[in-house]
């Protein structure tokens, strides 16, 4: 009798919406190597040929996309199973799994884990998120509920993606900060301009956060000089230290108190953050509090943020 294992099926599921071994090892945290082997045995176990592989690609058999047309409705299946068996509960129960980049999870969890207090059979686990895209393909999968976004395009996205749900957040500005003792604190909104002598502290080219500044810097016809360091963490402890200026989503900043966080005079879009879970979870109890509890939280987080 043929078995199949299911998660080498939402591997083979997450092939398919890559479209290579390397970006689904990429998107699923794994290596290239192990994604190859996991794709092998479920050839083995399946006794026909999944994958056509060159040296260069792979690409899914006739096959292969009739056991992806399987795999989609018998993800669909597990996740109705887990609903209809969840639901026989009027109090969420079980563990929920959210994924959420640093920033965003240092701001939200307290209040998160607060109201969740009131549900004792509720487990949230919080991971932290390594790319967007990886944090979508978790979810696709299966192997997290829910998983905390953030959006620099300045274009809302549709509810609705194929398999996923994604509901707006919040919209997250960008503001000035600060040493705490710069001359420039004592103001309530700093103009780009007054800053632009000031050595500036940013993310590598190419980074989200990063091309916010490179338009503002074009926009106003700035050059400044600028150090580059990974993470808005580290950016903002130099800061802190003393070692320059920058911008940064207000979330990044708001919990600190070493640091100066001023309104930007000049109109920058920020970002916008949201939640997504997999469509067919929307009746799942446990996942629908956690997810009234993000809303929450952030709604409250952010009302301190309206000046900005």
């Amino acid at each position: 009798m043929l078995m199949l294992d299911v998660r080498r099926l939402r591997l083979l599921y997450e092939f398919a919406a890559q479209g290579s071994i390397s970006a689904t090892a990429v998107a699923t945290g794994q290596t290239a190597s192990a994604v190859s082997q996991q794709l092998a045995a479920l050839e083995k176990d399946t006794g026909v040929a999944l994958l056509e592989r060159t040296a260069r690609s792979a690409q899914l058999t006739d096959a292969g996309r009739r056991l992806v047309e399987h795999t989609a409705r018998i993800l669909e299946a597990i996740d109705a199973a887990e609903t209809d068996l969840a639901a026989e509960s009027a109090e969420p129960r079980g563990r929920v799994t959210l994924t959420a980049f640093p920033t965003v999870a240092v701001a939200l969890a307290g209040p998160i884990v607060r109201r969740l207090r009131r549900h004792p059979e509720l487990q949230m686990v919080l991971r932290q998120q390594h790319t967007v895209s990886e944090s979508l393909a978790r979810v696709r999968s299966g192997e997290i509920d829910l998983a905390l976004i953030d959006d620099w395009s300045g274009q809302r996205r549709p509810a609705a993606v194929g398999p996923l749900t994604f509901h707006h957040l919040v919209k997250d500005p960008l503001v000035a900060v600060l040493p705490a003792r710069h001359p420039l604190a004592e103001k309530e909104v700093v103009s780009a301009h007054a800053l632009a002598g000031e050595p500036w502290i940013a993310s590598p080219a190419g980074e989200p956060s990063r091309s916010a500044l490179d338009r503002l810097w074009r926009a106003e016809g700035i050059s400044a000089p600028v150090s580059e360091f990974e993470g808005l963490d580290t950016i903002l402890t130099l800061v802190a230290k003393g070692l320059g200026v920058t911008v940064a989503p207000w979330m990044a900043a708001a919990e600190r108190r070493d640091v100066a966080v001023r309104a930007i005079a000049e109109e920058l879009p920020g970002r916008d953050v949201y939640v997504v879970h997999r469509t067919a979870s929307t009746g799942r109890p446990a996942v629908m509090t956690v997810l009234q509890a993000l809303h929450q939280a952030a709604r409250k987080l952010m009302t301190a943020a309206e000046r900005f």
